[in-house]
């Protein structure tokens, strides 16, 4: 339903402020009514009680014994008319009856009603069993016309008259007694205590919503703070989940280029050692050193023909092996590392290298060092095969954890797009860098090349 979902949207405070706000005005009402209604009850019955108590010490010591009179006399009645009518009692009451038990009126100050029987109302049962019955209402009774003419609400109270020696009730005196002031403090006690009743749910409800309203500050803060670090920990997902498709790639990709590596290494040593070899072979087979007429001059020719190839074959493989097995780097720092690389190559190549190595003495890892180490090499021998070696440069910064190896050359630079995907030398130091979540870039133009790697402490920790 749309107000329901509308009414979800809102904050739980505003929630508790209108449930709460509607529910503490309905029960202020409901107890300022019902507390009003019970000192309304208090105060007639206080006031028909003391009304009867002055009733009762007037009129009963003129009323004879009322278990053998079916009528009063004419001596008591003309008593409690002077009673009645004269004196503070005379002006507070209205009219005056006195009631058998059967309903019949015994005496009134209306005399047509004398001797006339009326039906028995409740209250009057009440009287009979012996309960003071006090109400403030409009005058209702069959026998109360004269009162209804006067328009204005009367205590009617009906007071049991009790037997002296049994205490049993034997009549019940019912008078109505004029409220003049009485509706008017009934008004004000109503509208004091409900103004106390709401002055007190107020109280209470705000003290209440001050807890609520902070709680509800608390729990929307808290709430935010989580969808922070939801989403937080959603994005750390998503990238973690990139970079494991990123390895996943990586390491299909260094498995093709192991194979490629393994080809090349094959090739190398069957177009290179294995025919100085087979060479020598041949020649070792030859007649001319199985002919007994070969001089030794000849002899030693051959030889060293043989030995020649077979030397040949030694120095391919040792260099085949230099660059299939790295040198102890374990215990090297970053800044030997570097000055190996540039130090074999230029050995080998005999060109020079510029090299600028800068280190602040942080930890490297041993897989790190390899790829270091495999980096360099690598760049250092395109820039020397592709670029003539001209103007070789190695730039290399360790600050924090942060790894940044930069070679250059100033060759007639490459076009990338020619590079073969399957390219053993770019695409492997590609790969060995992404294996670790680090950057490589390539640069070149007509003014050189620019290799670069650069890992991050955090990202080396998350392929790790």
């Amino acid at each position: 339903m749309h107000w329901l979902s509308h009414w979800n949207t809102r904050s739980l405070a505003a929630q508790f402020f209108i449930t709460g706000g509607v529910l503490s005005v309905g029960t202020m009402f409901a107890i300022g009514m019902l507390l009003t209604q019970v000192i309304e009850d208090a105060v007639i019955r206080h006031t028909g009680a003391t009304t009867a108590l002055y009733v009762d010490s007037v009129v009963a010591p003129v009323l004879p014994d009322m278990q053998t009179e079916d009528l009063l006399e004419e001596g008591s009645a003309q008593a409690l008319d002077e009673a009645l009518t004269q004196g503070e009692l005379g002006k507070r009451l209205v009219s005056f009856k006195l009631w058998r038990r059967d309903g019949t009126i015994l005496y009134s100050n209306e005399k047509d009603l004398v001797g006339r029987k009326f039906p028995v109302t409740d209250k009057l049962r009440q009287a009979f069993a012996g309960s003071l019955v006090a109400r403030y209402e409009q005058a209702s009774d069959p026998e109360s016309e004269k009162e209804r003419e006067l328009g204005n609400p009367l205590i009617e109270i009906y007071n049991p008259v009790l037997q002296p020696w049994s205490g049993q009730p034997v009549a019940v005196l019912e008078f109505y007694e004029t409220a003049e002031g009485l509706g008017d403090s009934l008004t004000r006690t109503r509208l004091w205590s409900m103004a106390s009743v709401a002055l007190l749910t107020a109280i209470f409800f705000l003290a209440l919503s001050a807890i609520v309203f902070r709680g509800s500050r608390l729990i929307e803060r808290q709430r935010g703070d989580l969808k922070g670090k939801v989403a937080e920990l959603s994005e750390l997902l998503g990238e973690n989940q990139a970079l494991q498709r990123r390895l996943q790639r990586a390491s299909q990709r260094a498995a093709e280029l192991n194979e490629s590596y393994l080809r090349r290494v094959g090739a190398d040593l069957h177009d290179g050692p294995a025919q100085h070899i087979a060479y020598a072979s041949l020649r070792l087979d030859s007649e001319m050193l199985a002919d007994s007429h070969t001089t030794t001059e000849e002899r030693e020719k051959e030889l060293s023909w043989i030995r020649s190839s077979l030397a040949e074959a030694m120095a391919e493989i040792r260099t085949i092996c230099r660059g299939l097995v790295l040198p102890q780097i374990d215990g090297a720092s970053f800044t030997e590392i570097v000055e190996r690389v540039v130090e074999a190559h230029e050995a080998r190549t005999g060109t020079t290298v510029a090299a600028d190595v800068d280190s602040d003495g942080s930890e490297v890892s041993t897989a790190l060092k390899s790829c270091i180490y495999r980096f360099t090499q690598e760049a250092l021998n395109n820039a020397y095969r592709h670029g003539g070696g001209v103007r070789q440069s190695v730039e290399a910064r360790l600050r924090d954890g942060k790894v940044r190896v930069e070679v250059r050359d100033r060759g007639d630079g490459f076009d990338p797009s020619e590079v073969r995907p399957t390219s053993i030398g770019l695409a492997g130091l590609r790969e060995r860098i992404d294996s670790l979540g680090g950057r490589f870039e390539i640069t070149t133009g007509e003014d050189g090349t620019v290799v670069t790697m650069s890992l991050e402490p955090v990202e080396m920790e998350e392929a790790l």
